[in-house]
């Protein structure tokens, strides 16, 4: 990733995407807003987890976070849920590949925990790791730690963020919400250049049945302390909090 940031920790994942564009007038505003309100909790570290449906622009929305609070002074550490899943190499031990195999199995949220959250809480160790296993190439990174400064903002992205796995350990919950079909719409260009024809499919079947299950059994926007209309990525609006 290229990065414009001066004091942001990224992960050395290969599963990489690119700093978004500079924002409309409208879009930075909002996120300065909502830097506003993370850096007001405090000067300990802080934790913070952008949850939404897949291609909801949760990664975008990270980066450009990440980037604010770094300007405003903190120290920045920036991972992905994506760099936290069971090696493929286990998969024929549960199923990945189904809606409800990807909600249920495909995120190992002890190693979630242990590596990344905890270790980042206030009173934690500060040794993070940014990424377990490397979700292209396969590669355990579990050794790799990061040092997180005694006022350092974690901001973590991924799907099912609000899981109770986890949901307990965020200092501050994004939710970003876009229309089903615009999520749809979004996930298979996305994908396209890897799954080719499968990728509509894919993100149907597979992306977009798993996050009905989850809203269904967590329903994860009352856990939000903002949430963000995304569905134009130049125009946000904050629906809630």
């Amino acid at each position: 990733m290229t990065s414009r940031w001066t004091d942001v920790h990224t992960s050395v994942s290969t599963w990489r995407q690119p700093c978004p564009l500079p924002a409309s007038p409208e879009r930075a505003a909002l996120v300065k807003k909502v830097a506003d309100r993370i850096l007001a909790l405090g000067d300990e570290r802080l934790r913070v987890g952008i949850d939404g449906p897949t291609a909801s622009g949760k990664t975008s929305f990270g980066h450009e976070l990440a980037e604010q609070i770094s300007r405003m002074g903190r120290s920045v550490l920036r991972a992905s849920l994506d760099d936290f899943k069971k090696p493929w190499r286990d998969r024929h031990l549960y199923d990945r590949e189904s809606g409800e195999g990807y909600y249920r199995n495909a995120f190992d949220y002890t190693a979630v925990t242990t590596l990344l959250l905890q270790p980042c809480s206030s009173h934690g160790s500060g040794r993070v790791v940014l990424c377990g296993i490397d979700p292209l190439t396969q590669v355990d990174h579990s050794s790799v730690v990061t040092i997180a400064s005694s006022n350092a903002v974690l901001v973590v992205d991924g799907v099912f963020a609000f899981r109770p796995e986890i949901n307990e350990y965020w200092d501050f919950r994004i939710r970003l919400e876009t229309l089903p079909e615009t999520s749809l719409r979004r996930g298979a260009e996305r994908d396209q250049d890897w799954a080719g024809s499968e990728a509509e499919a894919l993100n149907r079947e597979r992306y977009l049945l798993s996050e009905g299950l989850y809203v269904a059994e967590v329903d994860p926007l009352r856990l939000a302390d903002v949430a963000i209309d995304n569905t134009v990525f130049g125009r946000p609006q904050i629906v809630q909090g």
